[in-house]
């Protein structure tokens, strides 16, 4: 499948890879920003006023997407 130096090659791209992920999950325990909210337990107001904007746009995303099939679907009928 891969020439001799193709595996060199995967292997180093494998390995830094992995150093990136390990430096990510490193730089997530040094968010100080958050540590406040934390505390505060306002963190949840915000997790929460999150997860109403996203139900907001997924449930105008399904009206929509009804609509069109709707209206496709009359203009199919039509033809």
């Amino acid at each position: 499948m891969f020439k001799s130096g193709g595996y060199k090659l995967l292997f180093s791209a494998m390995l830094l890879f992995t150093n990136f992920i390990v430096q990510a999950q490193e730089s997530v325990y040094k968010i100080e920003m958050a540590d406040p909210l934390r505390e505060s337990g306002k963190i949840y107001v915000v997790v929460g006023v999150l997860l109403i904007i996203f139900l907001g746009f997924t449930a105008f995303l399904v009206m929509t997407d009804r609509k069109i099939s709707k209206l496709e679907k009359e203009l199919g009928d039509k033809s």
